[in-house]
Formats: structure tokens, sequence, C-alpha cells
């Protein structure tokens, strides 16, 4: 009997356990990553456990998502997690180098690696064979002391790919297409593991967009193999010494299989407020649009980018629409520059935002009220773009730039047909915004600094047989990380200061469920 890539890779970290889908399996990590929201709280998880050095082969600290310096909050959270990166031997990505699941691809992951990182898009990475799982930041403080991580042992689901995307057709409507069929809960358990014909013909930037974005189905991750896609973008990052070749079996069993023809694939979008609302762009009907955001981890790679400044070349951004692009890396910015793209983007009206998450999580650029905004993102809840009746629309790079220039929803194909992009055969590399550790010599002398919003871990207890205590809370359906925690800039730089964001949790859902909690002391939540 055939094995899948998923089964493959799960059993080469096999620790205990059952192999059996359902059932409790841990395995060995090998990478993990922390970006600055939830760090904070995963190094002083750390520090309570007590060890001195990490134990994984290579854990990174990226400073990509809270990067508003409005106060002293976010500076003094950055300089905690440099000094403590140091002390315990974590590489620390500095700010303006990049999104963490971008680098993390470009300059640090390899095949065949498993890798847990504490965001639910760290799945970017299964574009070049990884298998990689978003969770959050205490499993990833445990995993970084060597313990094996626990994972229900995922249903595997093939996805065979065939045909070609049509100019126009972005690997965006891979995703959507999938959000489409299977619905934000659908993959629950799951792992999709493309493969076929069509996923040849999808260089790995375009898989790590439909990879990144399944964290939308509610799966364990998604997977392409590592093939000679593979092997060539990681020689043009000029790391082609980890490259291992890995694949399933031709007689590889699955436990479901999904077809999707790339050439019927038309262009799509995501209609507010959920990633699977998903419509075609004759399906909406006339839209007038308000704003444009171009990037995040999901859309802003270099082969993205390119296409967007093809489009905008020699134009103008329509006067009632305001663009922004955020490329997804110094890298990318600094090849766009070299190029003369960048210079088309800022000829064409755009704004040039610095290389990080920004307005994917409400820092930055919210619409208007009621605005229409089309964004290359991967999540539309309610509210999360800082503005709370704003309507959001996920879409392809391609239909942003053509939307931005007729100012209303425009099918990119309408502008005539694009040529074909390629990635270019060496990348421009520059490793100087990653600090590396500290030596070992060197590490015990490291101060680890801290500011006075960063509180000290909670005391904790472990839980009794059986409790009994009032509900305080009962949500309804399709909770998201939003309406547990709010993003955006007021709150983002609380997360290292457990008692004042305590008092924006599930305030969604409703207002007065903190006070609420804290009269009560000890309560219960009703998921």
């Amino acid at each position: 009997m055939g094995k899948s890539l998923t089964r493959k890779i799960i059993e080469a970290h096999y620790v205990s356990g059952s192999m059996k889908a359902g059932e409790e399996v841990f395995i060995k990590v090998d990478q993990t990553l922390t970006h600055d929201i939830n760090a904070v709280m995963t190094y002083l998880a750390f520090e309570a456990i007590g060890l001195d050095r990490i134990r994984t082969e290579c854990s990174v600290s990226y400073l990509d998502h809270n990067l508003l310096y409005v106060d002293h909050k976010t500076p003094d959270d950055h300089i905690y997690l440099q000094s403590a990166a140091e002390h315990f031997g974590v590489h620390v990505s500095r700010p303006g180098n990049g999104i963490c699941h971008a680098v993390q691809v470009s300059r640090f992951g390899a095949p065949g690696k498993v890798s847990m990182g504490g965001d639910s898009h760290t799945p970017h990475g299964g574009s070049i064979g990884m298998l990689c799982i978003g969770v959050g930041g205490m499993d990833v403080a445990t995993a970084m002391t060597g313990v094996p991580m626990r994972l229900k042992m995922p249903r595997v689901i093939k996805v065979n790919l065939t045909g070609a995307l049509k100019p126009g057709v972005n690997a965006k409507e891979v995703i959507l297409e999938m959000l489409r069929r299977v619905t934000i809960k659908g993959g629950l358990g799951n792992v999709y593991e493309y493969a076929g014909p069509g996923a040849a013909t999808l260089e790995v930037p375009q898989r790590a967009t439909i990879t990144n974005m399944g964290a939308e189905l509610g799966a364990t991750t998604s997977i392409f193999p590592s093939d000679e896609i593979t092997r060539q973008f990681l020689k043009a990052q000029q790391r082609e010494e980890v490259w291992t070749p890995l694949s399933a079996d031709e007689d590889a069993v699955y436990d479901e299989e999904l077809k999707i023809n790339l050439s019927e694939l038309v262009p799509l979008a995501a209609c507010p407020h959920s990633p699977d609302n998903v419509k075609s762009v004759a399906e909406i009907g006339t839209l007038k649009v308000d704003q444009v955001c171009i990037g995040s981890c999901t859309n802003s790679s270099l082969l993205d980018m390119l296409k967007v400044a093809y489009i905008l070349k020699g134009k103008t951004v329509d006067p009632s629409v305001s663009l922004a692009i955020a490329p997804g890396s110094k890298q990318v910015l600094n090849m766009l520059a070299q190029n003369g793209a960048l210079s088309d983007l800022i000829e064409a009206g755009a704004r040039i935002l610095e290389s990080a998450c920004g307005p994917c999580i409400g820092m930055g650029q919210s619409p208007n009220s009621k605005g229409i905004s089309l964004r290359t993102f991967n999540r539309n809840f309610e509210g999360r773009s800082g503005t709370k009746d704003g309507q959001i629309y996920l879409v392809s790079p391609e239909m942003a730039a053509a939307s931005a220039l007729t100012g209303y929803l425009t099918d990119p194909r309408e502008l005539g047909d694009m040529p074909k992009f390629k990635l270019p055969e060496i990348f421009t590399v520059n490793d100087n915004m990653i600090v590396p550790p500290a030596s070992e010599e060197e590490m015990d002398s490291v101060e680890i600094l801290r500011g006075p919003n960063i509180k000290p871990y909670p005391e904790t207890a472990p839980l009794l047989e059986t409790i009994d205590a009032p509900v305080s809370l009962k949500v309804g359906d399709n909770i998201t990380t939003d309406h547990i925690m709010p993003a955006g800039a007021k709150i983002l730089p609380l997360r290292s200061n457990i008692p004042k964001i305590s008092q924006f949790c599930f305030g969604v859902c409703d207002e007065s469920f903190p006070t609420r909690a804290k009269e009560l002391g000890k309560s219960i939540i009703v998921g």
C-alpha cells in the first residue's frame, strides 16, 4: 500500500502514539517560528519553563506584525524579543525584513521538515514540501524545549490538479475554489495534499498562496511535493543544498480525493464577511470600489508584485480609489527597486507600505465607513480591517490592480492578455536584517530587557477533575480569532500584558463579557 507525502513526513518524525486518523500522535519538531504579537508570551513561558537554550534545529523570532510605534509598548516588546532570542539561541528577523512566512520559506525552510508556528498561516511552508502547522504560543514554547508535538493524526485529502492557470487567473482562485467547495469548517482534521500535472505548472510562490490560505479551510495544513520547481526556487535563493525530492507514492492511498482543472478557473472573490462566501466577478456584478490593498503573506511575492506592476505601468489609479501596496519582504522590495517595477507602482499612484503584515491585521489602512475594500489578503472577518462596517472582498493581485484603475470590481482579463511571468534564476540575497543567536560563550551574559508593558507570565495551576462554575458566555457559530481577541492597532500592542488585553477578550461577541468574567472569578465559556 503506497503512502501519501504527509504520512511519510509524519512517520519520519514519529515519536509515539497512533497513526490512525483522529487519534493522537506525537512527532518531532525541527523548526519553530513566532511573530511579535504572540511571541512575548511565548518567550515568557519559555523563561518560566527554566531552560537556558532552545532544543530545536532552528527557531526564528519575526518582528513583522506589530510595527506601528505609536508609544513605548511595541518598541519595548521588540527589544525584549531581540534580547530573549539572543539569550536562548534564536534567530531574529528585524522589522522591515518581511512577513514571517515569506522569509521562513525563502531563508530557512527545507523540504521534509516539520515546523510549528505561532500563527495560523504557518502552512505557507507546505509550498516547498514541509509539514507546517499553526499552533498557539504555548505550544511553540513547548516545542522549543524539544518536547514532541501532540497532533491528531489527520485525514489526508488528495487534491489532483490538472491543466494550467490562464492569464489573468491567479493561484488565489485555486484556494477560493477550494473554500467555495469545502467551506471554512469542512477542512477540520484534514491535510490537503496537492498533486497531479497541474501542480507542476505552479511556481513556489503560487503554491504558497494556496497552502497559506488553506488555514481558512480549518485544515491542519496543506502541502505540495518537493520537485524540480522546488529545487529551482531554492537554487534561486542560493540554498539548493537543502533541497531533497519528496512526493507521494504512485499508489498512495488517500482518505478522499478532489479534482480541480486549473484551466477552467475564472477570477473569483470572497465576499463579506467570510473567506468561503465566494462568487465570480460576473455573479457579484457592478461594485464601486473605495480602497485596494495589495500584500499580506498570501499574495505579496515577487511574482505577484511583477504582475501588479505590469497592469499599473503607464496608468493612473482612479482618483476615487486609495491603493496601498506592501511587498512581502525586503528581498521582494529590493528586487522591485532594482528592476524598475517599484517606480511603475509609485508613478501609478500607489502608496508603498513597509514589508509587513500591516492592513491584514488592522494595523493601518482601514477603509472608510461602509467602504468597499478589495484586498489580496486571507481573511475578511467583520471588523478585522479596523472599520466595523467595512465591506472587505478577498481577491487576486491582478483583480486588485485592475479594479484600482477602473474604480469598479474588474475582471483583469478585460484589460487584455497578460504575459507569462517567471521567477528570476537568482534572487538578490542579503540577510543583514536577520540577527543570528549569540555564541554559546556569550549567551549567558545577554541581559533580557523588559519594558513596563511586559508583565510576568501568570501563575497557573493544574485543572481539577471536575469544575463547578457558572457560564460567563455562550457564543454562536463560526467564532474566529478576531472574535476571541480583536486585531488592530489599539489592542495588539497589549499582547504582552495579559491583565490589560483580557479586558478586550470576546468583546466583539459581548462587550460586557470581560467585566462579568472578572466579577465571577471562575467561569466557563461555552463554544
